[in-house]
């Protein structure tokens, strides 16, 4: 074929069958759909929140007088900065008690040579099948028997440490060659060493993936801080918006969809903060080396 030809070929423009084309049309129109159904409701909560006095919050999405009036006024309706703050410190006890047990525990999972191994691995995944329902009268006599009730430190200690977050981190350190850590004992690496130099530094997408999930499930915990806590002040977010959603004196949909969007906004800052670690973590966890 001359030179000429093959210019031809590569300038003529791609075409696609009708049935290709149909699969990239439903494909996209799939995707439209999740949009609408994922960001939709949090899109018409962000416009309420924005939608003056005097408006009706039924009758139209967009707010015809735009105002940021709603966030100021939900810190005067309740205790926004104090119930952040409580709900702040239960999710940095998460994060950090979290990354730390399920990575010392993952990478104990992960290292062959000990019995029990196997046992203690079903185990643990064997209690993915019973519902937080199920065990919550349990949870809730052991932290009164421990004097916790009506504290933070009640509130964090179920979720100090998460099976999920363990298995995650036992993923990411078996996808480690062998071939490294056979390199690391030959230079004289203890096991701490190992752990701290080799595998931790490894595994920084599921520390990731482990830091997000434990802050999202600290900060939307709602049903066992409603269990464990009595007294307002030591109230978490999600509970104060509920004491605002059903207050008499307040009933505005304005004031609790700034509350909501006031919630919603640090796991979203979180979240596109780490989210290339994030995606990382969930690649290393499905493939191993």
């Amino acid at each position: 074929m001359s030179t000429s030809a093959v210019s031809r070929v590569a300038d003529k423009p791609k075409r696609y069958s009708r049935r290709v084309l149909i699969g990239l049309s439903g494909r996209y129109l799939t995707l439209c759909l999740m949009l609408v159904v994922l960001v939709g409701p949090i899109a018409w909560q962000f416009l309420t929140s924005l939608k003056g006095r005097g408006e009706n919050v039924y009758e139209g999405v967009l707010p015809s007088d735009p105002t940021l009036d709603n966030y100021s006024r939900v810190s005067e309706a309740f205790p926004l900065f104090q119930y952040v703050g409580n709900t702040l410190t239960v999710a940095v006890l998460a994060i950090v008690s979290n990354c730390l047990f399920a990575a010392m525990g993952g990478y104990a999972l992960s290292r062959a040579g000990w019995r029990g191994r196997k046992s203690v691995f079903t185990v643990l995944v064997a209690t993915l099948m019973f519902p937080f329902e199920s065990v919550m009268i349990s949870m809730f006599l052991t932290v009164r028997e421990m004097g916790l009730v009506d504290t933070l430190a009640g509130v964090w200690l179920p979720g100090a440490v998460s099976v999920i977050n363990l298995l995650i981190m036992r993923a990411s350190f078996l996808a480690v060659p062998k071939e490294v850590e056979e390199a690391a004992v030959l230079d004289g690496a203890n096991e701490w060493q190992r752990f701290l130099r080799v595998f931790l530094p490894s595994a920084k997408g599921a520390l990731a993936v482990v830091c997000i999930t434990s802050f999202m499930g600290a900060w939307d915990d709602f049903l066992w801080p409603l269990i464990v806590l009595t007294n307002s002040e030591n109230y978490t977010l999600q509970l104060g918006l509920k004491t605002l959603a059903g207050a008499t004196t307040v009933n505005d949909q304005r004031l609790i969809a700034a509350g909501a969007m006031a919630a919603l906004l640090p796991m979203m800052l979180l979240f596109f903060a780490l989210q290339r670690y994030f995606f990382k973590g969930v690649g290393e966890g499905a493939i191993k080396t």
